[in-house]
């Protein structure tokens, strides 16, 4: 279990539920990775995102997909594509990322709380 953390902690932590709007493969990453453009609705707007999540996902299967990512990091150059969020995701058995995501539609840009 890791350090325990106060609830404002918490709230610094903005997480929000997006829509994917473009997905795109990467084959210039390192390891195999899909870019991702996601629209968090008017107040953050679109952001892109690469993610190791080849596994379970393809591009043509994340389009109109809502996810769920952290929009509060700051940009973080992976390779030759800049990322914007953290999209976040669980391991399976084999340890590979599988997608957090609400279990009915909601708003995009609506915080986790």
């Amino acid at each position: 279990m890791s350090e325990q953390i106060s609830f404002d902690d918490f709230l610094k932590v903005d997480i929000r539920v997006g829509k994917v709007v473009d997905a795109q493969p990467y084959p210039e990453a390192r390891k195999p990775a899909i870019k991702l453009w996601i629209d968090f609705g008017a107040d953050i707007g679109l952001r892109k995102t690469s993610a190791q999540i080849t596994a379970h996902y393809s591009p043509e299967t994340l389009i109109g997909r809502q996810v769920v990512a952290v929009v509060n990091f700051p940009p973080r150059q992976i390779g030759r594509f800049m990322s914007e969020v953290l999209v976040l995701g669980l391991p399976d058995e084999a340890g590979e990322v599988v997608l957090l995501a609400p279990d009915h539609p909601v708003p995009v840009g609506g915080r986790m709380h």
